[in-house]
């Protein structure tokens, strides 16, 4: 099949387009709508989105309790695509979210309506940040490669073989990170919101609370100096920004402690989008990690 003649295969977020790109390459490239330093919590769909769902033959997403704002127009727009609601590609490992102390109650958020609420939608309401754990990502990539295969039986060698491969990239990922993390793995720290779940667990990693629970909903003056309170009680530490998301509540909240800040970004807003993104994208967190609780 001539790449002219590949399917059009749309997909949410950048994170998903990696896994999606890796498994076509070599018959075509899957489109992105979540591009740049957008994101999902936040993100408006444009007219030029609304004419990729309209001609996609396939397409990709994590679920509404990610991507909100893709919910209708799929339903308007995507009824003659197969689409893939990667959140419930079997062997998902999901976790529930975290409530109390360092971690806000979720009910408390009136403004929270993207990835953290959807207690409406889904009784069983999991975190959706699914993709920061390397097996969720097999996972989601032997789904990816099914609907692939179904939609065009053409090309089911290439993808299968891709995803072989993939699968094998996931494995050696893996087994580096947890080289990577292992002498900080003790060390507790704060993030800008509760987005590394599933980091944490696969890894062994101590994140000790959350600036926000969801990054369109601003902290109070309360809620930051209960952060603050515990920055202090648990001595030199770290806290995490992500680009695309206020940076001064940090320097606010370690204002006065022996704390330091560093970034992190789990939805790949600095890097560019492709087939290697998912491996620059988890090695970047590592790295960050490692990196600034190193220091402290």
């Amino acid at each position: 099949m001539r790449a002219a003649d590949a399917p059009v295969v749309v997909t949410s977020i950048k994170p998903i387009h990696s896994l999606v790109s890796a498994i076509m390459q070599g018959v075509g490239e899957p489109k992105l709508i979540v591009d740049g330093a957008a994101s999902p919590h936040t993100y408006n769909l444009k007219p030029s989105n609304a004419r990729a769902l309209q001609d996609a033959r396939v397409i990709f997403w994590v679920g509404p309790g990610l991507e909100a704002f893709l919910e209708k127009p799929l339903q308007a727009l995507g009824r003659d695509a197969s689409i893939a609601e990667l959140d419930n590609a079997p062997g998902l490992v999901k976790l529930p979210f975290r409530e109390g102390g360092a971690f806000e109650p979720h009910d408390d958020a009136p403004e929270h309506e993207h990835d953290h609420a959807e207690a409406d939608h889904d009784h069983d309401a999991f975190d959706t940040h699914l993709w920061l754990d390397p097996m969720n990502a097999k996972a989601m990539a032997a789904m990816i490669t099914t609907t692939l295969v179904a939609a065009d039986p053409a090309n089911a060698l290439t993808y299968q073989g891709n995803a072989k491969a993939l699968n094998d990239r996931l494995d050696a990922l893996d087994a580096e990170i947890k080289g990577i993390v292992a002498p900080v793995k003790g060390k507790p720290f704060i993030v800008f919101h509760d987005a590394y779940q599933y980091f944490e667990h696969r890894y062994g990693i101590r994140v000790a609370g959350s600036i926000t629970v969801s990054p369109e909903t601003i902290p109070g003056a309360e809620r930051v100096s209960e952060i603050r309170h515990k920055v202090g009680e648990l001595g030199a530490t770290c806290v995490f920004a992500e680009p695309q998301f206020e940076p001064r509540l940090v320097n606010v909240v370690i204002e006065g402690t022996r704390a330091k800040s560093g970034v992190l970004d789990p939805e790949a807003a600095t890097l560019k989008a492709g087939p290697d993104l998912y491996f620059t994208l988890m090695r970047g967190i590592a790295d960050s990690m490692k990196d600034c609780l190193s220091s402290t």
